[in-house]
């Protein structure tokens, strides 16, 4: 079959781009930015791309058109198949129907965490010598790649996301993976561009538990009340907790500027001890749970433990970009103020009071470009001793709120710019040796990472 992906660069249908083309189907696609590393990573593969979507792409004949949800009406191609009444379907559904239907699928649904549990899951089962299938919307380092798909394996590990599938199914995209394993890593309220409140994301939530089979498993954290009021509109699956308390718990052994360590315990019985180079409590929560996953796709504790301790992190998530002067430049995936909030507050528990962070955000998700959260980002901010926030004033990027003023109670700390070189210019001024830089964005953030290093050399100590 002959597959034509719209909006084929974009983490979740490149992914599933690479997954068709393992499974036999030809596969092009097309895009409004055709650019490395996706669009690299899918020629390698000898996926035909097409830059913009001009309705004569479907001269390409192709047996069905997979619809991705950054396409909406009056996109010139999608009118162009609705109009000429052409085969079309969204990612997740053709994903759910042509590839997940004879998978022990395990997703990773939750607020934050998604990726990382994601990859620590696909890499223990991996470890393991399961082969698993995979798609994540970040590349872990041991795994090499995002996606991954044989035939041969039953096993696929799937993030799970509750954005909404496509413009013409408002459901989330997970209520089309029907997993037997499910980790539901916590929940808040998010996306304030397509849901109302907390309740109508709970709703979604709601839908996902009741695809899961009697047979299969759940597995949440201990305290989470959002999940709480999920559960309770009916749970027809074992549960498995994780936390202080939960089934399975985490004890801090040691947190350093290198590495951390914790014993695992399961049902208060020590299943052995992970040490590696991530940090924070957060991290520690996303061992847990993909360990209890993994448990019930056969691996053992003690094994799971052994792969995590071999487990390098994923890309953008507190990745080390270079160092100059000996002023750290991190580049991380946090633009929720909860998850902003976590990255700081595990830096500075590895990094002690001596050290200086300096915080540089771009807030550019619709949820907080749209204000939704602006009131929380402030004190997301307190373990920064010095915060720069970019904010583009036109455009489709441009905040639709005054970071001048939502950042105030930062008092002399905050500095807001318009201009990114103006931004650059200024952190690299204000940087000294010893200071952890943490860069957070969930776009590419104008390639700012390499312009502060190179800025960074050039500035006088």
């Amino acid at each position: 079959m002959h597959v034509h992906i719209l909006g084929i660069c974009g983490t979740f249908m490149g992914g599933l781009a690479l997954i068709a083309r393992s499974a036999g189907h030809t596969v092009t696609g097309c895009d409004a930015g055709v650019y490395p590393p996706m669009s690299t990573q899918l020629e390698e593969q000898g996926i035909v791309l097409t830059e913009g979507f001009d309705a004569s792409q479907t001269s390409l004949k192709p047996d069905l058109f997979i619809i991705g949800n950054v396409v909406s009406r009056g996109n010139p191609l999608m009118e162009a198949i609705l109009d000429q009444g052409l085969p079309y379907i969204s990612g997740p559904q053709w994903l759910g129907q042509n590839i997940l239907q004879d998978q022990h699928v395990l997703a990773v649904a939750g607020t934050h965490g998604k990726t990382t549990t994601s990859a620590m899951l696909a890499w223990i089962l991996e470890s393991a010598g399961l082969a698993p299938n995979f798609l994540v919307g970040g590349i872990a380092g041991d795994l090499k790649v995002s996606a991954r798909y044989s035939p041969d394996s039953r096993l696929f590990v799937i993030e799970a996301d509750e954005y909404d599938t496509a413009f013409f199914d408002k459901r989330s995209k997970f209520v089309h993976y029907r997993p037997r394993t499910a980790i539901l890593n916590n929940l808040e309220y998010d996306h304030a561009d397509i849901f109302p409140d907390l309740a109508a994301i709970e709703t979604q939530f709601h839908h996902l538990v009741r695809t899961v089979p009697s047979t299969g498993r759940l597995v949440r954290p201990q305290q989470c009340d959002a999940l709480d009021r999920v559960l309770e509109r009916g749970c027809w699956t074992p549960v498995d907790t994780f936390g202080s308390t939960g089934d399975w718990a985490a004890q801090p052994l040691e947190e350093s500027p290198s590495a951390s360590r914790f014993r695992v315990l399961h049902k208060g019985e020590a299943a052995g001890i992970v040490q590696w180079p991530l940090s924070g409590e957060h991290n520690r929560n996303n061992a847990l749970a993909a360990i209890a996953a993994a448990s019930h796709a056969g691996v053992t504790p003690a094994d799971a433990i052994a792969a995590l301790n071999r487990f390098s992190g994923v890309k953008r998530r507190m990745e080390l970009r270079g160092s100059v002067r000996q002023i750290d430049v991190y580049d991380d995936f946090a633009h929720h103020p909860t998850a902003i909030a976590t990255t700081l507050e595990g830096a500075r528990k590895r990094l002690g009071s001596e050290r200086r962070i300096i915080a540089v955000i771009e807030p550019r998700s619709n949820t907080m470009k749209l204000g939704a959260m602006a009131a929380r980002l402030a004190p997301s901010l307190e373990q920064a001793d010095l915060v720069f926030c970019y904010g583009e004033t036109s455009g489709k990027h441009a905040l639709g709120w005054n970071p001048e003023e939502v950042l105030s109670p930062l008092g002399g700390r905050a500095h807001v710019h318009h201009e990114l070189s103006a931004l650059v210019a200024d952190v690299a001024g204000r940087a000294r040796s010893g200071d952890t830089i943490i860069v957070m964005s969930n776009g590419s953030f104008g390639g700012i990472h390499q312009k502060l290093l190179d800025q960074l050399q050039d500035t006088p100590s």
